[in-house]
């Protein structure tokens, strides 16, 4: 038995469809109802509130974690308790190269790692879905504005870090490994927009904002060191963070998917 936290996000929801498809399975957790995929059974749970993941817990031999909530060490405690033997924690590149700016995933991996469950720590950077930001303006005026237009990041399709969930959670041979985790390529958010207009088969303009404009405009739903710490990777990101891992190839057994197929795969968004 395999518990989700995050059942219906951009990874959570893909990850469930494929472990469901393997015949695992799985318990679907997030704080609002939800369909859920044959072979799997949702509960309504917050992990801000950890007591409520305890009878989801209950049985389980594996746990997929968001970092979400504050009480990680809370979270783990019963997922032992409950008998969970594997955990694996979605984090984010930022707790490796940007410690002071990401210290909520620093604090649930040192969580994580002290647990005395077995565990691995999955670190994507940026999302191809990210670009959903983009999709009101896109479908009124076909229109996409971002900051640091020229400079390039190697996003990743969720679809890739599900899959990746999913041999982790089944295969042996990951435990107390850190993963990073990228797309196949560097690619610029004019680079994004120019994909998504391809898709489109219509021209896109893409609208290059201001250190400042980008800033108010993400301010408005993530925090202040989140915020600093996004614009100062995407604006004058290091030689690391512009690299392309191997962890996604070496565990998949084949290349990251590229943006241009996320944007076809997802072109209704943006119609």
């Amino acid at each position: 038995m395999i518990v989700v936290t995050g059942a219906t996000g951009n990874v959570g929801g893909a990850l469930m469809r494929i472990l469901t498809a393997a015949g695992e399975r799985v318990r679907a957790v997030s704080r609002h109802p939800a369909e859920v995929p044959a072979g799997a059974r949702h509960w309504s749970a917050d992990l801000a509130e950890p007591a409520g993941l305890k009878t989801a817990l209950e049985g389980a031999d594996a746990l997929f974690l968001l970092v979400a909530g504050e009480e990680p060490r809370e979270v783990l405690d019963l997922a032992e308790a409950g008998g969970v033997r594997r955990v694996v924690l979605l984090s984010s590149q930022g707790a490796g190269f940007r410690p002071d700016a990401y210290r909520h995933p620093v604090t649930f991996e040192a969580a994580v790692r002290a647990s005395g469950l077995e565990w691995t720590i999955l670190r994507p950077g940026g999302f191809h879905s990210n670009s959903y930001a983009w999709a009101a303006s896109i479908r009124a005026n076909r229109t996409a504005a971002a900051p640091f237009a020229d400079v390039g990041l190697p996003t990743i399709d969720p679809a890739d870090i599900a899959e990746v969930a999913a041999a982790v959670l089944r295969e042996p041979g990951h435990a107390g490994r850190t993963y990073e985790l990228t797309g196949p390529a560097a690619i610029t958010p004019r680079e994004r927009a120019a994909a998504i207009a391809e898709a489109l088969g219509e021209p896109v303009r893409f609208v290059e904002q201001t250190r400042e404009e980008a800033r108010e405009e993400m301010l408005r739903f993530m925090p202040e060191p989140v915020v600093e710490g996004t614009l100062a990777i995407t604006g004058d990101p290091t030689a690391a963070e512009q690299k392309v891992g191997p962890a996604v190839a070496q565990i998949l057994g084949r290349p990251p998917r590229a943006f241009a197929d996320w944007a076809r795969r997802n072109l209704a968004a943006f119609r």
